[in-house]
């Protein structure tokens, strides 16, 4: 048995709680929600995130961060990406040293254009940094239905550490050395998915679905090997694996915005009511700017900025992604 924490108490980081207390350990949960904490200790449920998920009894949930920090040798962050650095900084005192922090947070950092685990790497330097990524809706991974996803690292104990701790019966966990390649999948899917869900939103068929997951993953392909990613990753569970779920799956927040915009609602209007974060809309801005940087074409994530920031209609962009200049499908 092990001491684990985890910080942050939405959909995803309640179900990874969920998984380590059932495969034996002792789990602190820190939620930022009051009423969350409680809904945890008392009931053991969290129906503001989760709801209908019957948690282990197992997990103690603290408001605060020290107590739920204390002792553990496997901390797992699953905040939203914007608040990530935040969060390092003030539990640095109280994280042990030599714990192992496993990145269950998706995206890429608005202004520095930092990947998750270079957060925690540039505010934790002294702690072995795991990204964990995958195919993987919270709801059905608390439902024990199986599921695979990719523990990576460029520390092979700390991913090994990972992958033995959260693998069991319905839950599989690859080891990975690809940190780079396995973040930029799993923080770029989620725009590609908002562009389905504009394409399902107007109506379109399959057609168009096909054609945005495939050439998405040709454009989240081209900026991972401009930073570095092995080209093969993006083949994987953390790359295809989750463009495909998320771009198809009726779980997803991120094609469901997508759907509600072509819909002709407006980003602040959705927004208002989700009571979870689509990260995709964070990840647009940071996939577009990091494009920009890397002197990128990523058509795709252009068209989804327009949309997103510069209120261009959705048929316009789709129309203009149609009419650019015929290329070769393999790159140069």
């Amino acid at each position: 048995m092990m001491r684990c924490a985890v910080i942050g108490a939405g959909a995803w980081g309640t179900a990874l709680a969920d998984l380590l207390a059932r495969n034996g350990h002792e789990v602190a949960l820190w939620a930022f929600e009051p009423d969350v904490v409680e809904a945890v200790n008392a009931r053991h449920a969290n129906p503001r995130f989760l709801p209908g998920a019957v948690l282990s009894p197992r997990i103690c949930a603290h408001d605060r961060l020290e107590p739920a920090l204390d002792g553990a040798a496997l901390v797992l962050l699953a905040a939203p990406s914007h608040v990530l650095r935040d969060l390092v900084r003030r539990s640095m005192d109280a994280i042990a040293a030599g714990a192992t922090l496993v990145v269950a947070s998706k995206g890429i950092e608005r202004g520095t254009l930092a990947l998750m685990t270079q957060i925690v790497e540039q505010e934790a330097p002294h702690c072995p940094v795991v990204a964990l990524s995958g195919p993987s809706f919270a709801a059905e991974v608390v439902a024990r239905q199986p599921t695979a996803v990719v523990a990576a690292s460029r520390d092979a104990d700390a991913a090994r550490l990972a992958q033995q701790q959260l693998s069991n019966d319905h839950v599989r966990v690859y080891t990975h050395d690809d940190v780079t390649g396995v973040e930029v999948g799993g923080a770029l899917k989620n725009v590609i998915a908002v562009a389905t869900g504009i394409a399902e939103g107007l109506g379109l068929g399959y057609n168009p679905r096909a054609a945005l997951i495939t050439r998405g993953l040709a454009e989240i392909t081209r900026l991972g090997v401009a930073l570095g990613a092995q080209p093969a990753t993006f083949a994987g569970l953390a790359g295809l694996g989750d463009l495909v779920l998320t771009c198809t799956g009726a779980l997803s927040r991120n094609r469901a915005l997508g759907a509600e915009l072509a819909r002709g609602s407006s980003l602040e209007a959705v927004l208002s009511t989700r009571e979870t974060v689509a990260e995709g809309v964070f990840t647009t801005q940071s996939a577009h700017a990091l494009a920009a940087r890397e002197g990128i074409e990523m058509p795709i994530v252009a068209a989804v900025h327009r949309i997103l920031f510069e209120r261009e209609t959705v048929r316009t962009a789709i129309e203009a992604l149609m009419a650019r200049e015929l290329r070769a499908e393999r790159d140069p």
